[in-house]
């Protein structure tokens, strides 16, 4: 099987401002690509750029696009290691794009087996429950948002944190004040505090029985992350610190954190999200998975994973929920209340409404 051509797509969701603490996104920055075989096969992979995080753009994900899909020309995509070998040759980094080829290869690979992604991987069907976010806003608007997910069915918030640090303290006990003791609770500070900050924080909340903290620090503090942790009250898990494997592995094995999360945007996609999967594995490290804002087909990708990584324990797959103001997928991942499923149809299961991609600016390489 040979790779013939490859379209990519400005897949831009229009939405509803979403804050987090390092900044806010008026649209899903989203590129698609369909990567095309001589045997009458396509795959599928979308990635959803989060600048303030990732440090790619739309922009710069289709320029490099453009880039590796004049790679990958008339290669093998059934040859998953080597293929993405090839793009980290080319160049390093940028593993929010790499994501969407990572995604399209193994759906090319599952629609030539025969077989849906999660069954191509290994996987078993079992409950899984998203969570849903709450953006940065005033408490009392968070906490009416809480009570609305609430009523809603919702039974696991995660809260957006990371501005002045005696207003997220009070944000989160007006929401577990209007959600009542139940509820479960995480926190994700998005590199929002400082130590000190973090210190005052996770102490101060500690009574307001909080699952876990998400990235309570900048990056460049991840040598005091150990500390932090011995200290916290509240388990603490790495997001932004943990892209690849060997950031897991050092992160475990300086005891920085509890629990790691997985996003294909970090970790290049499936193949490195195996990896960093397999070295928590091994430590007994739980991990989460999670997401930018992707569309329900990445969305989809990321189910599969999930149900083939049974160290995976934590799902935040609520991004299309996020304010997506309309719903460019066909097939895919569906919602009972906040309870996931995938398709049985072979491969991601999902793809792109035709009258939508037709929006889109396109290019074929």
């Amino acid at each position: 099987m040979k790779i013939t051509h490859t379209e990519i797509y400005r897949f831009s969701i229009p939405m509803e401002p979403f804050v987090i603490a390092t900044g806010t996104m008026h649209f899903a920055q989203n590129v698609l690509v369909k990567i095309y075989t001589d045997s009458g096969i396509y795959g599928i992979g979308e990635c959803s750029a989060f600048p303030m995080i990732v440090g790619e753009t739309q922009d710069t994900c289709i320029a490099m696009a453009k880039d590796f899909a004049l790679i990958w020309k008339g290669k093998n995509p059934l040859e998953i290691p080597e293929r993405m070998q090839d793009l980290l040759a080319y160049a390093d980094h940028n593993a929010t794009i790499k994501s969407a080829f990572d995604m399209a290869l193994f759906d090319i690979a599952a629609k030539n087996a025969g077989l849906p992604l999660y069954k191509f991987l290994g996987g078993h069907k079992r409950a899984i429950e998203t969570d849903m976010t709450i953006g940065i806003d005033t408490p009392e608007k968070m906490s009416l948002m809480a009570l609305k997910h609430q009523k809603n069915g919702c039974r696991i918030l995660k809260i957006k944190l990371g501005k002045k640090v005696h207003d997220d303290i009070e944000r989160v006990k007006q929401i577990r004040a209007a959600v009542g003791p139940e509820m479960v609770l995480r926190l994700d500070a998005n590199q929002g505090w400082s130590f000190d900050d973090a210190l005052l924080a996770l102490g101060e909340l500690e009574s307001q029985n909080i699952e876990f903290c998400e990235q309570p620090m900048r990056t460049w503090y991840d040598d005091r992350l150990p500390e932090l942790n011995l200290n916290s009250p509240i388990k603490l898990m790495a997001d932004e610190s943990c892209y690849n494997h060997h950031d897991a592995r050092k992160l475990i094995n300086a005891q920085a954190c509890e629990y790691l999360n997985i996003k294909f945007a970090k970790s290049g996609g499936i193949l490195e999200a195996q990896k960093i999967h397999e070295e928590a594995l091994q430590k007994g490290v739980k991990c989460m998975i999670g997401s930018m804002l992707e569309s329900r087909i990445a969305l989809t990708a990321n189910l599969h994973f999930a149900l083939a990584s049974p160290n995976v324990v934590f799902f935040d797959l609520d991004t299309c929920l996020l304010g997506h103001l309309v719903d460019p997928v066909t097939g895919g991942l569906t919602y009972d209340g906040f309870m996931l499923d995938v398709p049985e149809s072979i491969g991601i299961g999902a793809d792109a409404d035709q009258k939508f991609l037709d929006t889109c600016e396109k290019w074929t390489i």
